[in-house]
C-alpha cells in the first residue's frame, strides 16, 4: 500500500532528506536510491508517493518513491554562455600559442588531458551523489582545476549540470581559475618562458634516459621518441 506526504527537508549534496505523511505520523527518511523517476530531482515541497518500510536500525524509511501530480519537463538549463565562452577563448589563445611557437605543444596536451580527466571526476562524483555512494572530496576538484583542470571543470558543470549551483564551492573554484590562468599567462613572459624551457627540458632528457635504459621493442622507441619530438616543438 502506498503513502502520500511531501518533501519537507532535502540535502542536494548529500542526496537524502524527509518526508511528512499527509496522515500527520512522524517524519519518514528517504534517499535519491530510492526513487523511481530519477530523471527529476527532489526538492522540498514536492508530493510524493512511497512505500513505507523501516531500515536495519528500525528507522521509517520510504522506498518505490514517486512524484506525484503532472509529470513536469524536466529543468534542463542552457549551457552558461560566459563558461563556454572562456573555455572557447582560452582554447583558441593556447592553440595560437603553439602555433607561433610561444608555448610548446606539451602545454596544451597537459591542459586537454587534465581537462579530460577533470571532466570525468565531475561524472563520477555526480553518479556517486545520485547513488548515494562515496563522493569525490571538493578539495580534489579544486586541484584539478587549479593545475589545468578548468576548462573541463566548467564544462562539466554545465554539461551535467554538477556543482553549478553551490556558492561556496564555485567561490573557491573561481580562485583556482584566476590562479591558473595567471600561471599561464606569466609563461608567456621572459622569465617564464625561461623557466618553462629549462623544466620542460630536463624533464625531456630525463624522460629520454628512461625510455633508452628499459627494453622495449625498437618499434615503441621509435614511436616514444616522435611523440616526445612532437610534442616538444
Amino acid at each position: 500500500m502506498r503513502d502520500n506526504g511531501k518533501i519537507v527537508s532535502w540535502n542536494h549534496e548529500k542526496g537524502f532528506g524527509f518526508v511528512q505523511p499527509d496522515s500527520g505520523r512522524q517524519k519518514i527518511f528517504i534517499h535519491i536510491s530510492d526513487f523511481k523517476n530519477s530523471h527529476r530531482r527532489p526538492e522540498q515541497n514536492l508530493a510524493v508517493s512511497y512505500i513505507a518500510t523501516t531500515d536495519d536500525s528500525g528507522r521509517a524509511k520510504g522506498k518505490s518513491i514517486l512524484f506525484e501530480g503532472k509529470k513536469r519537463t524536466p529543468n534542463i538549463k542552457k549551457p552558461g554562455l560566459f563558461s563556454i565562452a572562456m573555455v572557447v577563448i582560452f582554447t583558441a589563445f593556447a592553440l595560437l600559442s603553439v602555433i607561433f611557437h610561444t608555448l610548446p605543444r606539451l602545454v596544451l596536451a597537459f591542459y586537454l588531458l587534465i581537462s579530460v580527466i577533470t571532466f570525468i571526476a565531475y561524472a563520477i562524483d555526480k553518479s556517486a551523489a545520485i547513488k548515494g555512494r562515496w563522493r569525490t572530496k571538493e578539495s580534489t576538484l579544486h586541484l584539478l582545476a587549479l593545475i589545468g583542470g578548468w576548462p573541463g571543470a566548467l564544462l562539466a558543470q554545465q554539461k551535467l549540470r554538477h556543482k553549478s549551483s553551490k556558492q561556496a564551492f564555485l567561490f573557491i573554484f573561481w580562485i583556482t581559475v584566476v590562479i591558473n590562468l595567471s600561471g599561464f599567462m606569466w609563461l608567456h613572459t621572459p622569465a617564464g618562458s625561461t623557466f618553462l624551457y629549462n623544466y620542460v627540458h630536463n624533464a625531456d632528457m630525463k624522460f629520454l634516459n628512461l625510455i633508452s635504459d628499459i627494453s622495449l621493442p625498437d618499434f615503441v622507441q621509435i614511436w616514444l621518441w616522435k611523440i616526445d619530438y612532437y610534442l616538444n616543438k
